[in-house]
């Protein structure tokens, strides 16, 4: 890996399924180096994968196989920003309809439980336009919304 900062990802036995659906559903995002174990361990058995290098929109990752004893939470997630309604719903529906979650504000979850903001620039935009009234309309109908409706929040800036 010739990244000197990488993302360790904890799966439970899934990394490299975990990284091949990356690879497939984001672009600038590949799967690289398979470790298999040298030796059994808590988790596995000799042979099996131990860690994926992978990247993630250019992002360098490591999954590692170490069982069940963590579980991935909000307090890590990946940001993807979009550039428009069909990229958006794209990635949602990738995500989502890999068994995946729902959540709120442009939230979902993977299968793996691995959480990401599919957020368009729009959305920044329109959160940080310079009319506080714009913005805050446009806050408050991003609020209302799982997957992000680009047209209704544009909508909102124009009051």
């Amino acid at each position: 890996m010739a990244s000197k900062n990488t993302i360790c990802l904890w799966y439970d036995g899934a990394a490299l399924d975990a990284a091949q659906f990356y690879a497939a559903t984001f672009a600038d995002s590949a799967v690289g180096k398979i470790l298999r174990a040298p030796g059994d361990y808590p988790a596995g058995r000799q042979g099996d994968v131990l860690t994926v290098e992978f990247t993630v929109m250019g992002v360098a990752c490591l999954g590692l196989n170490g069982g069940p004893e963590f579980r991935h939470n909000e307090a890590f997630s990946f940001q993807i920003l979009t550039d428009d309604q069909a990229e958006t719903d794209r990635l949602w529906n990738a995500i989502v309809g890999n068994g995946g979650q729902e959540s709120a504000c442009g939230w979902c979850k993977d299968k793996w439980g691995l959480s990401w903001q599919i957020t368009p620039r729009a959305l920044m935009a329109a959160i940080s336009h310079p009319d506080p009234a714009a913005a805050k309309r446009a806050f408050d109908a991003m609020m209302t919304m799982t997957r992000i409706d680009i047209a209704k929040i544009e909508a909102a800036v124009r009051g």
